[in-house]
């Protein structure tokens, strides 16, 4: 069985989201008991990741090391069209992951007790985010 479908979101900005009651519920929704759940952001600026789940200093830590390792506005950066965020964001989304596939077992994603999935924005600004989820398995 397949099942696919697309999930919005607004992000707030620069940051993480915390997707994974969605996801988890579209799995519920296909009726999979046992397969995969592959999940895909459909954007140039913006990545996905599996992160821990209960300390927030874990994605906040992880923001600053983004930040220090690639920089807003970096006169190196020639495509900067849509503001100092512009190239950076890409940098960010390239790497890192657009897009993620995790284990169905018991009809739920089956995530480790830490982990989360969660939709990382690059950008600085309030975006809108299209994510991919597809569903295979029986």
């Amino acid at each position: 069985m397949v099942f696919q479908r697309t999930l919005t979101f607004k992000s707030p900005g620069r940051g993480t989201t915390n997707i994974t009651p969605d996801i988890q519920e579209l799995v519920a929704e296909s009726g999979v008991s046992t397969g995969t759940c592959h999940v895909f952001v459909q954007h140039t600026s913006a990545s996905l990741m599996l992160c821990e789940n209960a300390d927030p200093d874990v994605r906040h830590d992880l923001e600053t090391f983004m930040q220090h390792l690639v920089p807003d506005g970096d006169p190196m950066f020639r495509h900067q069209d849509e503001g100092p965020d512009d190239m950076s964001a890409h940098i960010r989304t390239v790497l890192t992951n657009p897009d993620l596939t995790v284990p169905i077992s018991g009809a739920q994603c089956d995530l480790g007790i830490w982990q989360g999935i969660y939709l990382w924005e690059h950008r600085t600004h309030q975006q809108r985010r299209r994510i991919i989820v597809t569903i295979i398995g029986e």
